[in-house]
């Protein structure tokens, strides 16, 4: 497959994600980090010359500026095929192909996270970022692509700044953490207790971790059990035996055994709100049955949160976003309409030089020619600028061609700026 390099490049995008395909096939296309750019020297043996590559668990995409859009997207498929040991037909229906207009749009709304499964995930633009730097390094980003993705780039931190898109809890760990920060601010002064070992506590407490919990400690009835989810979570481990002394050092009491008895009573409670000299503690329960005694949430200095408190506050914040997805669309139909008028403008630029061009020499020739007489220089460079126009425009109203005059009259008009049938006519 070879580019045409008398052809404008346009955009195209060819893909699989969390609409298009099942898991199972995402799971086979997917590229490791590491072998990325080894992905991308397929893709040029395809004489495919300008290229990102995207590769998370929701996305596979490979997205180009190319000449041809047919032959792109058969390199771009015959390259995922062999990546994924299938055969190209194996594909079909599991993929999708934007080109032109489609490509931009789609370009720009993946870099903006629109088109995630959670809408505005603050994580995509950050991977767009690195899949950028990353064909950047191995050369296959020529002055084509870099506009289309700068133009992208921009309008995604257009939509973070103008727009509430990335704010507000999604999941339930997201709604946990963030209302851990509600009450205690910076986690990296906070001290978190883990109690149990369930999928939805352990998944919580890695967010805690991810957001910057200062110290965390894990504890179980089952010493095996405390010692399993301390390396899992690469965190302290205590025996609950001292649960007493646990709940006193701990800002944040995450518990998940659901033992249907209560492991947290409001007499340990308010025991520990006297040796914390009532500073507050925050208790996530997603034990089920609950772990927390309800009479803890009506303490002073003590916040209780079940997994139906978490649920709803994650519902809103999806809620918000779908909200905030519009303006987030305005803002890219925007920026597309102007990177698109940019380009058009750009390329108007060569033949305007060449008219300049063509200009200055008549200028300079009738100055010569008029001997100093400036009245004689204007009257000789109006003639010569006028003369082609003129005798084209003759011809073709000679030819009896009305539609053709008519269409050099419009552009007349349009150049000109002429009011060719006002008065003075």
């Amino acid at each position: 497959m070879t580019e045409t390099s008398s052809l404008p490049l346009k955009p195209i995008v060819v893909g699989a994600n969390h609409r298009s395909s099942s898991m199972t096939m995402r799971d086979r296309l997917f590229v490791e980090e590491a072998h990325v750019s080894r992905f991308l020297e397929a893709l040029r043996a395809e004489g495919i010359d300008q290229a990102i590559m995207l590769s998370t668990c929701d996305r596979v995409e490979v997205q180009v500026v190319h000449a041809d859009h047919g032959a792109a997207a058969r390199g771009i498929t015959v390259a995922l095929a062999k990546h994924a040991g299938l055969d190209v037909d194996a594909l079909e229906g599991q993929v999708y192909v934007h080109s032109g207009a489609d490509a931009l749009r789609h370009i720009f709304a993946v870099t903006a996270s629109l088109d995630s499964l959670m809408i505005g995930e603050p994580q995509v633009l950050g991977q767009v970022k690195d899949a950028h730097r990353t064909s950047r390094d191995v050369g296959m980003v020529g002055p084509e692509l870099e506009g289309v993705l700068q133009a992208a780039l921009g309008t995604a931190k257009r939509v973070r700044r103008e727009t509430a898109i990335g704010e507000g809890p999604v999941s339930i760990a997201a709604a946990a953490v963030q209302l851990v920060r509600d009450l205690h601010g910076d986690l990296d002064t906070c001290s978190a207790l883990l109690i149990g070992g369930s999928e939805m506590g352990e998944l919580v407490a890695r967010d805690l971790v991810s957001g910057g919990i200062g110290h965390l400690t894990a504890t179980h009835p089952v010493e095996a059990r405390a010692q399993a989810v301390a390396r899992s979570l690469d965190c302290h481990r205590a025996e609950i035996t001292v649960l007493p002394d646990l709940l006193a050092d701990a800002d944040v009491v995450l518990t998940s055994l659901g033992t249907r008895s209560h492991v947290i009573t409001g007499n340990l409670v308010t025991e520990a709100l006297e040796r914390r000299r009532k500073k507050p503690m925050f208790f996530i329960d997603t034990g089920i049955p609950g772990d927390v005694e309800p009479a803890v949430d009506k303490m002073d200095g003590a916040f209780l949160y079940d997994l139906n408190d978490l649920e709803t506050i994650a519902m809103k914040g999806r809620a918000s976003r779908e909200t905030e997805a519009r303006d987030a669309w305005r803002i890219v139909d925007e920026e597309l309409s102007a990177f698109k008028r940019d380009r058009a403008e750009r390329a108007a630029v060569p033949a305007l030089t060449r008219l300049r061009s063509q200009f200055e020499q008549a200028r300079e020739l009738a100055l010569e020619d008029a001997g100093g007489d400036a009245g004689k220089a204007t009257r000789l460079l109006v003639n010569r600028l006028l003369h082609d126009p003129s005798e084209v425009m003759r011809t073709a109203a000679a030819a009896g061609d009305r539609s053709d005059w008519q269409a050099m009259e419009r552009l007349l008009e349009r150049l000109f700026r002429l009011d060719i049938g006002g008065p003075g006519k």
